[in-house]
């Protein structure tokens, strides 16, 4: 049996087992939003030693690689043909992609001074865990989700349905999930996704009407609009003077 069969992972991690076969066109898409919140957010901050948590097929680290923001880039994903990918893409400022458990990080404390976590919460059963991992690892914390709690959410959850999606935030609870996991939030902002990234993924007549319409609310009405619609949540932290995380 080898190393990747002997990693203890839970249920729903084991749906993500398979996925990965290679770069796919819509993560590259939608890498290019990603990058620049990550940019945006911590480009003041010290970043060059970068951990991301949750790679997928390292849409996001070839990103950063081509923006030159990172010296060293590091991929930690559950999913071993999601490593293998990774591995294959070459990416010039890759240094290592590693396969782990799912909850508990296989590296040192304050190994880096940044971790990504971008679009994987959502998916996390134990999301709580990872944030406590992150704080141990990296000076500084940055996360992404989609901000999908609207009053359109359904009452019940369906398994098949927003692509494995098991947590659903809003901007006020992924930021209070955070805070209650001992971070101090230094920055947060609200998106929409790019116009151009949009029409791409939306691929129908009125995506542009779409997305002028969102784009609208979110800067008019804020408050209103995400409780209407989809956008994305990102918010940079830094461990808070108290160490909420428990004894591992």
């Amino acid at each position: 049996m080898s190393d990747a069969e002997n990693i203890d992972k839970g249920r729903f991690a084991r749906l993500y087992e398979d996925v990965y076969t290679g770069a796919s066109e819509w993560r590259t898409l939608g890498a290019i939003d990603k990058a620049k919140n990550i940019v945006a957010l911590c480009s003041a901050l010290p970043h060059d030693r970068i951990v991301e948590v949750g790679a997928g097929d390292g849409a996001i680290l070839q990103r950063l690689s081509e923006l030159g923001f990172g010296a060293e880039l590091t991929a930690l994903e559950l999913s071993h043909s999601a490593v293998e990918t990774i591995r294959r893409r070459k990416i010039p400022a890759v240094v290592g992609a590693v396969e782990y458990d799912g909850a508990h990080f296989p590296f040192p404390s304050s190994r880096f001074d940044l971790a990504i976590i971008s679009h994987v919460l959502e998916h996390a059963e134990e999301p709580r865990l990872l944030l406590y991992e992150a704080a141990r690892v990296a000076q500084f914390v940055f996360v992404e989700v989609p901000a999908e709690d609207t009053f359109r959410l359904e009452w019940d959850h369906h398994d098949e349905e927003r692509m494995g999606h098991i947590n659903f935030y809003s901007p006020t609870t992924i930021r209070r999930l955070c805070q209650t996991c001992g971070f101090e939030v230094i920055a947060q902002r609200l998106t929409n996704t790019s116009r151009a990234v949009y029409q791409a993924l939306q691929k129908e007549p009125l995506a542009t009407v779409k997305y002028v319409i969102k784009e609208t609310a979110m800067r008019l009405l804020p408050c209103i609009a995400v409780r209407v619609w989809n956008y994305n949540a990102s918010l940079v932290m830094r461990k808070g003077l108290v160490n909420c995380a428990p004894d591992l």
